[in-house]
């Protein structure tokens, strides 16, 4: 792949995400309509199911359709959420605002697994560690970096939620036809009309490498949600703020896989990993001392951002280059739907346990799935006759 095609998709991936980091304002949005967050959760809840659409619609048709193209109709679809919920005036009727939500939920769900497998397909094996940290550094800007412009714009622009939900949605449509002229200037490799069977993959990736990866991403996935999700609990009646950890953890992620985009995939993999999973327990251990002192956040977001922040690409990268070439697709795929059973699946439990438990029982189920996250990472299924051992 030319170099200057590279852009097209960095920049098309960051205004996409910034549509993703834009979702903070819809409960702003649903009071301003005389809603509560009741409402927003029930939007919010349609958000989810457009998600969990958006992947396996994508998984099956990226063989008929190019990803590139896919991923630009994910850009727009997300746009559109956001220009019909600029020009509603009440929540009445109200499955019109659900609907914006969904078309959002849609939108960031194909984008999800179409963008990075558009770029995987054009990316040798070499290649692709570099390719998919980069991808990820971008992605992120956009998800931490939306919210702060959007929020400025508002309070020193004077902008209303109308007008700032109008320019999420041209974000979507500039990031659509930058998509669209990386799929133009970089064709997919050979040709492919055929739907793609990633559902009955899933023997041949439980056989394979792909397995290790994919059960990581989803406990990292939990862990991920269960820190962002919960930090205004956990901050709760503490002198630190739960916005301090949002920014301190975004810009090392972001700054850290930049400045190692070139030799983060040159490294070992399995010492590599077991630092940065290190690093992420050693963060969220940090957690525990919010209430101790400042300095014990700040700790915990540079930790968080740097093991959680560069360990993605990195097994991400483990989960397609290891794969067999016609396992490559169900393998992303696979990938993608534990990250978002992970994602989703844990706030619900995670809520519980903070309510019911305290706040130091779970920030210590979340280094449990720190730790699960480092055995399976460390020990690999034995072969026949053999006893189980370190990964290489």
């Amino acid at each position: 792949m030319r170099r200057t095609s590279l852009p097209f998709i960095l920049l098309g991936t960051m205004f996409t995400a910034g549509g993703y980091g834009g979702t903070f304002l819809i409960s702003a949005w649903f009071r301003a309509q005389g809603g509560s967050d009741i409402d927003t959760g029930k939007a919010l809840s349609l958000a989810l199911v457009g998600t969990l659409l958006g992947v396996p619609l994508v998984g099956w048709c990226a063989g008929k359709i190019d990803a590139a193209r896919l991923a630009a109709v994910a850009s727009l679809v997300l746009a559109g959420g956001y220009a019909l919920l600029a020009n509603l005036r009440g929540i009445d009727p109200d499955y019109l605002p659900r609907l914006a939500t969904l078309l959002m939920g849609l939108g960031w769900g194909m984008f999800y697994l179409a963008a990075p497998l558009a770029l995987s397909e054009r990316l040798s094996d070499a290649e692709r560690g570099t390719g998919f940290t980069l991808f990820s550094a971008f992605q992120m800007t956009g998800i931490c970096g939306s919210p702060v412009l959007l929020g400025a714009g508002m309070v020193y622009a004077g902008l209303s939620l109308q007008t700032t939900f109008l320019c999420v949605a041209a974000m979507g449509g500039v990031a659509c036809l930058l998509l669209l002229t990386f799929g133009r200037r970089e064709p997919r490799p050979g040709v492919e009309r055929a739907l793609r069977p990633w559902v009955r993959k899933l023997p041949a990736l439980v056989a394979g490498a792909a397995l290790r990866p994919v059960i990581m991403v989803g406990l990292g996935g939990a862990v991920f949600s269960g820190m962002m999700a919960f930090q205004v609990s956990l901050t709760a009646g503490t002198r630190v703020s739960a916005g301090t950890f949002f920014t301190i953890h975004a810009v090392t992620a972001v700054v850290a896989r930049l400045l190692l985009v070139r030799r983060l995939p040159t490294w070992p993999r399995l010492p590599l990993m077991v630092g940065l999973l290190g690093c992420l327990i050693a963060g969220l251990i940090c957690l525990l001392g919010l209430a101790i002192h400042p300095a014990f956040q700040i700790a915990a977001g540079m930790l968080t951002g740097a093991g959680y922040g560069l360990l993605y690409p990195v097994i991400q990268t483990w989960a397609v280059n290891d794969s067999p070439p016609t396992d490559r697709h169900a393998a992303l795929t696979w990938f993608v739907v534990s990250y978002f059973v992970g994602i989703f699946g844990f706030p619900a439990f995670g809520g519980w346990l903070l309510v019911t438990a305290g706040k130091s029982a779970f920030v210590w189920s979340l280094v449990l799935l720190a730790l699960l996250e480092l055995v399976v990472a460390v020990v690999r299924k034995p072969r026949p006759g053999r006893m189980l051992t370190l990964s290489d």
